[in-house]
């Protein structure tokens, strides 16, 4: 996992070492760069160093030097690539990374169609310019523009303030700078497939535990977060079915059911257990470098992210990549508003619609928050093949029983891995389940009053500010960036349902 920074059309040296000063927190073991000698472009790196700690710093060449890679993200299929590689070209690292420089010498831009895993890169190629994202826009990517020059970054906060655009890169997408964006994967539009429940209990069975094995990758120590959630825990379990032991990890104001649940899964798979007690001091002292490093002011997307930073705060101490459960609830039908959609048509089209977004609301979030505490989050249940066969479970799987329980597929499949209490457990999110939403409720008493909310919200008509605690982490954002335009122009609305 690391940080990438650069410009392409001019040769800025200095803007692009300020640029990785920027994402320093992202990659702290190593810093590199490549300056083209035809005055194409400048390309920064700031590394985390997973695969091949040692000799795997960035950029890398290929054999003749007239192509340089930089990457954030992992590719999961490196060990069964490298070795058809190497019959045609020379490897100077054990990274994962130094496949793409090659792979992209061997396909040129269709070279993505190779790759499984989760990244954002850039390849220069002597004057060209080669760009991609994952096909879930797992790694962040940003582009801008510069008096007709391309400025790109890892977060938001990289930019300079003097840009004309800053925008998303699209998940799926490749850009190469003489033929434009090209999308190479969208989430599949399937009808669901009528089989009979025990075949997709197998299926799923063996989806999930093959895409957390093939996470396990890493050659430095590796842990989960532990919710005592159904998805995090069915993550651990799996993961500590493969590994000798397991660090996981969990947060919550003291006493917080998740805590509880944690502790239950954890004496059950014999994990190396780490908690963290949040104190409502502590939330309203580190609000504001949360919201720094969240980039965004959405109200549902600050309330989940509270949790999330002290738990990668915590798991730092001890690891350096971490698996984590997002994805499940958006693939099986876990959130509560799930529930209320009557039409199954619907339902399914919704399903399909959440994954596609989570690139800029709950992905982003898992990453700046492990991300400013320099770790490298998971994500196995967005698998490829993961997604592709929640497209195919019929809606009546996910949502079964009376009353209707959500996710009902996933937890069948898993009933003797976990403890009944934890399969059954009733969902919650992590900032109900970690009692953050209860602690907000406290922090953030008084902090606007209603007539200037009322105020507030009229200076900003255009970003529909839902309510006074939304103004609050507006308001913070305002002071913490020094460019704010280019974070709220972006924000992901995990509120905006159709």
């Amino acid at each position: 996992m690391c940080g990438i920074t650069g410009i392409w059309g001019d040769t800025d040296v200095s803007l692009v070492r300020k640029m990785m000063s920027l994402v320093r927190h992202r990659g702290p073991d190593a810093e590199g760069m490549f300056v083209s000698q035809n005055g194409s472009g400048v390309l920064g790196h700031r590394r985390l160093s997973i695969m091949d700690p040692e000799g795997g710093d960035q950029p890398i060449y290929n054999e003749t030097k007239n192509m340089a890679v930089i990457a954030n993200g992992e590719i999961y299929n490196f060990p069964h690539l490298r070795p058809e590689l190497i019959k045609q070209h020379k490897f100077y690292t054990t990274s994962d990374s130094e496949a793409m420089v090659h792979l992209y010498e061997d396909h040129g831009v269709s070279m993505v169609e190779h790759l499984d895993g989760m990244y954002a890169f850039v390849i220069a190629d002597e004057g060209n310019f080669y760009a991609a994202r994952d096909p879930i826009g797992i790694k962040p990517l940003y582009l801008g523009e510069r008096n007709g020059s391309l400025i790109f970054a890892s977060e938001l906060k990289a930019f300079p303030s003097n840009c004309d655009m800053v925008q998303e890169f699209p998940p799926g997408t490749f850009f190469h700078s003489a033929q434009g964006f090209s999308t190479f994967y969208t989430v599949p539009e399937l009808l669901s497939r009528q089989a009979p429940v025990e075949d997709y209990i197998e299926e799923i069975r063996e989806t999930l535990e093959t895409a957390v094995v093939k996470r396990l990758m890493s050659d430095v120590p590796l842990g989960a977060f532990l919710s005592g959630g159904l998805d995090s825990s069915l993550i651990a379990a799996l993961a500590r079915k493969h590994m000798d032991q397991l660090h996981t990890f969990s947060v919550g104001i003291k006493g917080s059911r998740d805590l509880e649940a944690a502790r239950v899964v954890s004496n059950h798979l014999d994990t190396i257990h780490h908690e963290y007690i949040i104190t409502e001091q502590e939330v309203r002292e580190k609000l504001p470098e949360i919201i720094y490093y969240l980039e965004s002011f959405d109200q549902d997307l600050v309330r989940s992210a509270i949790p999330c930073y002290f738990t990668s705060r915590l798991a730092a101490d001890y690891v350096k990549v971490i698996l984590t459960g997002e994805g499940a609830d958006e693939l099986f039908g876990g959130y509560s508003y799930y529930k209320d959609i009557g039409d199954s048509e619907f339902l399914h089209r919704e399903l399909r619609r959440s994954v596609a977004s989570l690139h800029n609301i709950n992905l982003q979030r898992v990453d700046r928050m492990t991300m400013a505490h320099a770790i490298e989050g998971r994500v196995p249940f967005l698998d490829l093949t993961m997604i592709r066969l929640g497209q195919l479970i019929p809606t009546e799987m996910k949502i079964a029983g009376s009353p209707p329980i959500e996710k009902w597929i996933l937890r069948k499949a898993f009933e003797d891995l976990l403890p009944k209490e934890i399969i059954w457990r009733v969902k919650e999110q992590f900032d109900e389940g970690s009692g953050t939403v209860e602690m907000l409720n406290g922090i953030l008493t008084d902090v606007m009053g209603r007539t200037e909310i009322k105020n507030y919200r009229r200076r900003f008509p255009e970003t529909e500010l839902r309510s006074g605690e939304e103004c609050h982490y507006h308001r913070i954002l305002m002071e913490v960036f020094e460019s704010p335009d280019f974070v709220y122009s972006n924000t992901g609305r995990w509120s905006q349902r159709p």
